[in-house]
């Protein structure tokens, strides 16, 4: 029973925070460290229980997912970057240089995570989502002509982000968005293809997770479905309304906030443990 309880309440932080610039993974691992999961099962865990957001940001971006379906066959080296073609050719050079990145920068965080006590653990989350926070800050100043369509060096700029984004505390959407506002790109643009990166790289980042563990890591397949079905459904329904509000929360401060806790939380534990 603690353990579909446990599932449960991952899945609503994880439908919850996966839209907001404040680190899903980071927030998830937070959550299952101090309910008990040892640092290094709930980083896998936190990358995991992506798929279920993933298939509610399959849901509403679905006509973005089959503009881009319909482009393929119309691809061509010489027109990439060419009116539809862009997307695509987008998300494929990012999901590569991201796999290149976030590889190996996972198997490191997952062998430091195993190493470590959870209060360490969260501390050191607190630590990047401070970063993510100082990242997103800085974006926020730069003011220039506004583009909505994504170029090669877009593509490699937010792919190499994401990759680094596997590490626990540092928000995907949080620092590719940032990314694509320093290329002053228009907020909506940035977030919309911020987003519709994340269905294939999380996707990518659960299959390396069950792959690298040999399975679903410290946790049965009926509490993962569990865990992957509340996810699902309170990212449906949350991110509607958190994308009307993006504008007006300052989110670099929820993650100083959030980080900031972490590290005295973690400092804590660290010394009671």
């Amino acid at each position: 029973m603690k353990e579909y309880i446990i599932a449960v309440i991952a899945g609503v932080v994880q439908g919850i925070v996966e839209w907001l610039p404040v680190s899903s993974q980071g927030n998830v691992a937070l959550a299952l460290t101090v309910l008990g999961v040892s640092p290094e099962i709930a980083l896998q865990l936190a990358l995991f229980f992506q798929v279920g957001t993933t298939l509610s940001a399959a849901t509403y971006y679905r006509d973005d997912i089959a503009t881009v379906l319909r482009s393929l066959p119309r691809w061509r080296p010489d027109s990439a970057y060419r009116g539809e073609n862009a997307v695509t050719s987008y998300v494929v050079v990012a999901c590569l240089l991201t796999g290149l990145v976030g590889i190996p920068l996972y198997l490191f965080a997952v062998d430091l995570a195993g190493r470590v006590s959870g209060g360490v653990f969260i501390a050191a989350i607190g630590v990047l989502l401070l970063l993510t926070g100082a990242v997103q800050l800085a974006s926020e100043s730069v003011s220039a002509e506004l583009r909505n369509q994504p170029t090669l060096l877009d593509s490699a700029l937010v792919g190499i982000a994401q990759g680094v984004a596997i590490l626990p505390g540092i928000s995907r959407s949080g620092v590719t968005t940032s990314a694509l506002l320093f290329r002053s790109y228009d907020p909506a643009a940035a977030f919309r293809l911020s987003f519709l990166l994340s269905i294939p790289a999380s996707l990518g980042a659960a299959a390396l997770t069950v792959v690298g563990a040999g399975g679903l890591p410290g946790v049965s397949p009926g509490a993962a479905a569990t865990a992957l079905v509340v996810s699902a459904l309170v990212g449906y329904l949350t991110i509607d309304a958190l994308m009307r509000v993006v504008d007006r929360v300052p989110f670099p401060l929820v993650c100083f906030g959030l980080g900031a806790l972490a590290i005295v939380g973690g400092g804590v534990v660290a010394v009671l443990v």
